[in-house]
């Protein structure tokens, strides 16, 4: 009897087991079908077309990026010995009580390209505080000779020194454990760690929890690695590759990756990366991306639970990191960066489609999109300093508020899309102003076809550039030569703000893609006039049905528009300015 009991009792386990093993993340996978030699085949095609884009680090440059974490670490071991014998602990004590340094973000989960920053982490133990980090720590890396760039950002949502290190950039954090000491074989993933700790700290030891757990849960590292490689370059070349203006980040990519690894477990990447664009082409947003079952450790600090937390449920494109206290990645995303997003997916999809038929080849993969032929108007951003170190710090400012202005713009009902492109661009040369520093961020407008549109976009504009300056002087940044500029600009109009050359390349795309120039499309050249060399209203842009324009008061120095269009000259047109 006892025999029989044991054996099922055994076999429930490995039903279990059994069970676990293709069970990976909330739900079972959906194949765990192995690679035919076709998409080994289509995976080395992949590994050979990623090459040119730099993805890949020789071995010289990562055992260089080793000696730079060895030099680090025992600058923070010698740093914790010497503040703890300040601090009256005896030497021979003092000698033993550790530190280290964690790696996390791209370098840690092994998909960082050439010349990547690393993200580090310092630990320390409880005797150490951040006041130390940031004052007798900082001290000792400016007395480093390898050490250039060296700037401290204490007062940010997550506290970093930012440096670069014989050549390369590093982003360095800082914890205190509440522990006497900090030994080298320290698991940072035991949730008890966080208790007592204070947000910033918990900010801090996130980036590592949330990687370390991210590589625990997909099934095969290499494949996850050359997959998320991939994406992390098409997402970047298809302009959708930037947290701060409500894209995706780093994290979020990887997290998609890891789900489509847990759903197909044995795929070679190749597979993976078609198999990625079609789970996240039919996605139920805002349903959130898990890979794994929610938490919840008790210790006190706010996790994401739309049951719970209103503002959660507002949340367009939850994507849920996989370490307490669980966040959720995405909170960034708008309408509009979702939108684009989306169809980003579904033109991936079928491009895939067509490359696993071998029909297509991986490199066109990789091909920007034609933003600017996409859209007939534009908001470009002009910021303006007086030096590259203010210059910096102020783009910073102004990048991390632009997805402020978008959100506005969405709810005006006659916009239909803001599309942000992350790239930013440097004045034209022959624009230039001595001692002069200016960077340009643009927004494709898409427009909502309706007779007898008029819209003002003046006081949207106002706000968020008074918005973003009174910020500034808030937080003390605001300098002399410091500006921030709005301006309405059409298709025709934008060889004033970026080369003509460019503009052409991405005509000379279209008219190949489509073998014929599009009839949609509005000439870009630098002298085109209408017919009778008169002006012409802006619904001109818009197609013959259409009678739409952007306007605003004439006596406002802050407009956005005006109703009537002036012929191409030789400088930027100046009616459709915000400061």
């Amino acid at each position: 009897m006892w025999s029989s009991q044991q054996t099922l009792v055994n076999n429930k386990k490995n039903d279990v087991m059994q069970k676990n093993k293709h069970t990976l993340g909330m739900t079972s996978a959906i194949s765990l079908a192995s690679p035919k030699q076709s998409d080994l085949t289509k995976t080395a095609e992949l590994e050979e077309a990623l090459k040119p884009f730099d993805v890949f680090e020789s071995d010289q440059e990562l055992n260089h990026r080793m000696v730079i974490l060895g030099k680090l670490y025992s600058l923070v071991k010698r740093w914790i010995r010497d503040v703890s014998i300040v601090k009256n602990m005896p030497e021979s004590v003092a000698e033993h009580v550790g530190g280290k340094i964690y790696t996390f973000g791209s370098y840690r989960l092994g998909v960082h390209c050439k010349g990547a920053d690393i993200d580090a982490l310092c630990v320390a133990p409880r005797h150490i505080d951040r006041s130390d980090y940031f004052t007798s720590f900082f001290e000792l890396l400016k007395q480093q000779p390898e050490v250039t760039d060296l700037r401290a950002v204490e007062e940010a949502y997550v506290p970093v020194i930012k440096m670069n290190f014989d050549g390369i950039e590093i982003d360095m954090l800082f914890v205190r454990l509440l522990l006497k000491e900090i030994p080298d074989s320290m698991d940072l993933q035991d949730d008890i760690l966080l208790k007592n700790l204070d947000q910033r700290c918990v900010r801090s030891l996130n980036g590592c929890r949330v990687t370390d757990e991210m590589l625990r849960l997909v099934p095969n590292i290499e494949n996850f690695r050359l997959t998320l490689r991939t994406i992390k370059l098409w997402a970047k070349k298809h302009g959708i590759y930037s947290n701060v203006l409500g894209y995706l980040g780093g994290v979020s990519w990887a997290m998609l990756v890891a789900r489509t690894c847990q759903l197909y477990p044995n795929a070679a990447p190749a597979t993976l990366v078609h198999k990625f664009f079609l789970v996240f082409s039919q996605w139920k947003w805002p349903q959130p991306v898990l890979l794994k079952q929610p938490i919840n450790a008790n210790l006190g600090f706010p996790v994401w639970d739309p049951r719970v937390n209103v503002t959660d449920r507002y949340h367009l494109m939850p994507i849920i990191t996989p370490a307490y206290p669980q966040q959720n990645s995405t909170y960034n995303v708008s309408q509009s960066t979702r939108t684009v997003m989306i169809e980003e997916f579904k033109a991936g999809l079928a491009l895939t489609d067509e490359i696993m038929l071998g029909k297509q080849k991986w490199d066109k993969l990789f091909e920007p999109p034609l933003f600017f032929l996409k859209y007939k108007h534009f908001i470009v951003l002009l910021v303006y300093s007086g030096s590259t170190e203010d210059h910096l710090e102020w783009c910073g400012l102004v990048e991390s508020k632009v997805r402020l202005l978008i959100v506005t713009l969405e709810r005006n009902t006659h916009i239909k899309l803001a599309h942000i492109n992350p790239e930013s661009f440097n004045q034209l040369e022959a624009q230039q102003e001595p001692n002069v520093h200016c960077t340009l961020w643009f927004i494709g407008l898409d427009f909502i076809k309706t007779e007898n549109l008029n819209v003002d976009l003046t006081h949207d504009i106002q706000q968020f550039t008074e918005t973003v300056i009174r910020h500034a002087m808030n937080i003390k940044m605001l300098k002399d030569g410091m500006k921030l500029e709005a301006r309405h600009v059409r298709r025709r109009e934008l060889h004033h703000y970026i080369a003509l050359s460019f503009i052409k390349r991405e005509r000379k795309v279209s008219t190949s893609k489509n073998g014929t120039e599009p009839s949609s499309k509005r000439s870009l050249d630098a002298n085109e006039t209408t017919p009778t060399g008169k002006r012409s209203r802006i619904s001109d842009e818009f197609d013959d049905k259409s009678d739409a324009s952007l306007s605003c008061n004439d006596d406002s120095n802050s407009n956005i528009s005006g109703i009537e269009e002036t012929p191409p000259t030789e400088t930027p047109p100046s009616h459709a300015l915000c400061t």
